[in-house]
C-alpha cells in the first residue's frame, strides 16, 4: 500500500509542525528517522486520519485522505500503534483485543476470536491472554499494541516510537516482530532510535524541523559521513572539533569516534562510518549549529 505525500503542511496556531513535506513510501518496511520535535508524530497522525492537514495532498493506496471518503477508506485498511496507546488496565489481554476487534467491525465472533488467538501466538502473549493489562511491563504493552494494530489484517501499519523505553531484549524482540509482519504489508516505522532503522529497514526518510531532508536507501545515510568519520586515541581531553559519537576507554587511552568535515586532531585516522555517524553528519547539514 504505497503512500504519496506532496506539499504537506500542518499548523498549530503560529507553529508549523510540517513545512511542505514531500515523500513517497513504497511497500515493505520503511523507516522515518528524526529527533523529538522533528514532526514525525504529526505526520503519523495525519496519515492515520487523526489530524487533518492544513494544506497539501496525501494519497494512501490511491485514496486522498484530505477527503472524508478517502480517510474512511484508508482507516478501514490501517493498523495504527501510536506512541502512547491507551489500554484499559482492568481488561484482560483477550478482552481488550476483542473490544478493539468489535470497534474495527469484526462482527463474526468465531472469526474474530480465532484471529485474536493467532495474533496472541504471534506476539508471544498467548500464555497471558487472561491476565489483566495493569500488571504488564512496557514491552508486553507494546506487544498488545501491535496485536491490536494487526486486527483485521490491515495493508498499512503505522507505528510511532514503538521501542522507546524498552530494554535491549524487548527492543530486539519488537524489531524482529515488525520485520516479520512487513512481508505483504507497508510498515511505516517512526523512531528517533537509529539502531531500530539499521536493523529493520532498507529504505528510510529523515525529518528535521518539519521537513524531509533525506529519502532513499539506508546506505545513502551512511554515505553522508564518508570521509568525515574519524577515530582518535588519546589520554587527554576529547577532540574539540566535530561531534563525538562514541568514547570507549581502553588501556592505551580513550578511543573517540568523531564526525567532522575536517581532521579533528593531528592523531585522527579516517574510519568507515556507521549509520549513526551518517545520521549525525546529515543532521549537521540539515540543522547547522
Amino acid at each position: 500500500m504505497d503512500i504519496m505525500i506532496s506539499g504537506l503542511r500542518r499548523r498549530f496556531g503560529r507553529v508549523e509542525a510540517l513545512r511542505g513535506v514531500d515523500l513517497a513510501v513504497p511497500g515493505g518496511m520503511f523507516g522515518l528517522l528524526g529527533t523529538n520535535g522533528a514532526g514525525k508524530t504529526t505526520l503519523m497522525r495525519v496519515l492515520a486520519g487523526v489530524l487533518p492537514p492544513t494544506s497539501g495532498r496525501v494519497l494512501v493506496g490511491g485514496h486522498d485522505i484530505t477527503t472524508r471518503a478517502g480517510r474512511l477508506a484508508v482507516q478501514r485498511r490501517l493498523g495504527y500503534l501510536p506512541q502512547d496507546l491507551g489500554l484499559y488496565p482492568d481488561l484482560t489481554t483477550h478482552e481488550f483485543l476483542d473490544y478493539v476487534g468489535l470497534l474495527k467491525g469484526l462482527d463474526d465472533d468465531a472469526a474474530r476470536r480465532r484471529q485474536i488467538g493467532e495474533l496472541l501466538d504471534m506476539v508471544g502473549l498467548a500464555d497471558v491472554a487472561r491476565r489483566r493489562l495493569k500488571g504488564f511491563s512496557g514491552g508486553m504493552r507494546r506487544r498488545v499494541g501491535i496485536a491490536q494494530a494487526l486486527l483485521g489484517d490491515p495493508a498499512l501499519i503505522v507505528v510511532d516510537e514503538p521501542t522507546a523505553g524498552l530494554d535491549p531484549e524487548e527492543r530486539i524482540r519488537f524489531r524482529t516482530l515488525l520485520a516479520q509482519i512487513a512481508g505483504h504489508r507497508t510498515v511505516l516505522l517512526s523512531t528517533h532510535i537509529v539502531e531500530d532503522v539499521a536493523q529493520t529497514c532498507q529504505e528510510a526518510a529523515v525529518m528535521a524541523s518539519g521537513r524531509v531532508v533525506f529519502t532513499g536507501p539506508v546506505t545513502g545515510i551512511i554515505d553522508r559521513a564518508q570521509g568525515a568519520t574519524w577515530e582518535v586515541v588519546t589520554q587527554g581531553p576529547p577532540p574539540s572539533t566535530g561531534v563525538v559519537v562514541s568514547a570507549v576507554g581502553r588501556p592505551g587511552g580513550t578511543h573517540y569516534r568523531v564526525v567532522s568535515p575536517t581532521k579533528p586532531d593531528p592523531a585522527a585516522v579516517p574510519v568507515q562510518p556507521s549509520l549513526e555517524e551518517g545520521y549525525v553528519a546529515l543532521m549537521r547539514e540539515a540543522v547547522p549549529s
